[in-house]
């Protein structure tokens, strides 16, 4: 067998968690391989409605194991947080294995988060505040502390104190704030290490051995391709790359394994955070369309925020597709579209009176006016239906006019958050 790879197209709350809780019905391993508790996935099923922000999708399978990869920022508490709530919602203990490599969020990393966009004001990115840019500059400046230094309390405490010693200069000269103790840190997460001692593992080569012996592997990334780093709307971009081709990275699987990557695309658009977005639209218009959206409507599942909502950008979307080197779309929440008369989808953007289809730089799209096609609706409920050739007339004619516009096959429907509600093509 080879890897399957799950990512978004887009800014993120795609439904990527969903996609992955179904597919993972036949998987014998789920990786997560970046990002940290900065965004969620939303799952329904029989156990009821879960927001996981570190734990792989796989974990209400017991014969799934879970894997948290090297690429992840990993919070400790977040992580027993969320074990802690599966169990007391009547979930079996999952399978999970954590990186020896992982490095590991830490109470200063969320602190100096917090005070920089406080500092920032008005030119805040839009942080959800759980330490991850400040986790990421320590990871590539060489000031981070990786799982397996929690169990040699030396090296722990040397690398603490060397990530404290610019941090308590600024903490006190440019923040006014207190400095804090490298020996209150280290005896807080030697007390953590402890419970997170039995999933520690060379998660590499856990991987690797399974691949050999044909195992089935979906690695599931975070956020969408428009919040990468290099590629996506910088600076307002998360810290670590969102593409499916940092799996061989933070998973640690060889590039050539991954020959499936199911890009999930919202069947309209919304995202949480700041930055341009040039289909997004406001007023009751978009408050409708917010409630009607998902089981709960558009807030985030990390923040609680209310979404920000567009009608879906086709333009972005094929950029995002190709970014991740699709090889198949899963669209989601198609079924919340069916109250409306007709359904604008943005085809192209006008920039400086000029038409363009082409996704341009940050700058370039703060100018960008979105250019739509209008499709009728379906004016229906299609959560019921159960094969693409059972959907409303103008329904399929939606997906169909989507998969030319963003030219990608689109072989998953999801008409509903219930497992069963996902139409195969």
């Amino acid at each position: 067998m080879t890897v399957t790879a799950i990512a978004g197209a887009n800014w993120g709350d795609e439904g990527k968690g969903k996609v992955t809780d179904v597919l993972a019905a036949e998987a014998r391993y789920v990786v997560r391989y970046q990002g940290g508790s900065n965004a969620g996935h939303t799952i329904i099923n029989p156990y009821g409605k879960f927001a996981l922000h570190l734990l792989p999708s796989g974990v209400f399978y017991p014969d799934t194991v879970n894997v948290i990869g090297p690429g992840v920022a990993l919070n400790i508490e977040n992580l027993f947080a969320e074990l802690d709530q599966l169990q007391a919602r009547g979930v079996p203990e999952p399978q999970l294995r954590i990186s020896d490599r992982v490095q590991l969020v830490l109470p200063y990393h969320i602190r100096f988060d917090e005070l920089e966009e406080e500092r920032l004001g008005e030119r805040k990115f839009g942080s959800t505040k759980q330490g991850i840019a400040p986790f990421y500059a320590d990871k590539y400046a060489k000031l981070g502390v990786q799982t397996a230094d929690l169990y040699d309390e030396r090296r722990l405490r040397a690398q603490l104190e060397a990530s404290l010693a610019s941090k308590n200069v600024l903490l006190q000269h440019l923040y006014n704030k207190p400095s804090l103790s490298v020996d209150e840190l280290a005896c807080g997460l030697l007390q953590l290490a402890e419970r997170l001692k039995p999933y520690v593992c060379d998660t590499t080569v856990l991987l690797h051995d399974a691949l050999a012996r044909g195992e089935h592997i979906l690695v599931e990334g975070q956020l969408g391709a428009l919040r990468d780093p290099d590629h996506g709307i910088y600076p307002y971009s998360t810290s670590s790359s969102t593409l499916a081709g940092f799996a061989a990275v933070g998973a640690g699987l060889p590039p050539h394994a991954i020959k499936r990557v199911v890009t999930v695309v919202k069947a309209y658009s919304s995202c949480v955070g700041e930055g341009p977005f040039v289909s997004e639209i406001a007023g009751a218009e978009a408050d409708e369309l917010r409630t009607r959206g998902g089981d709960a409507g558009e807030f985030g599942a990390t923040t609680g925020r209310p979404r920000r909502i567009g009608w879906l950008d086709a333009v972005a979307t094929r950029y995002g597709c190709m970014l991740q080197g699709t090889t198949e779309v899963a669209l989601t929440n198609l079924d919340v579209l069916g109250y409306l008369d007709e359904i604008p989808v943005c085809t192209a953007y006008r920039i400086d009176g000029k038409l363009t289809d082409r996704f341009p730089v940050t700058a370039e799209l703060y100018r960008a006016e979105p250019v739509y096609d209008r499709l009728p609706g379906w004016k229906s409920d299609i959560s019921h239906i159960r094969s693409f050739a059972e959907l409303p007339a103008n329904a399929r004619e939606y997906v169909l006019r989507l998969e030319q516009w963003i030219g990608q096959p689109i072989r998953l429907i999801s008409i509903g958050p219930k497992r069963e509600q996902m139409i195969e093509r």
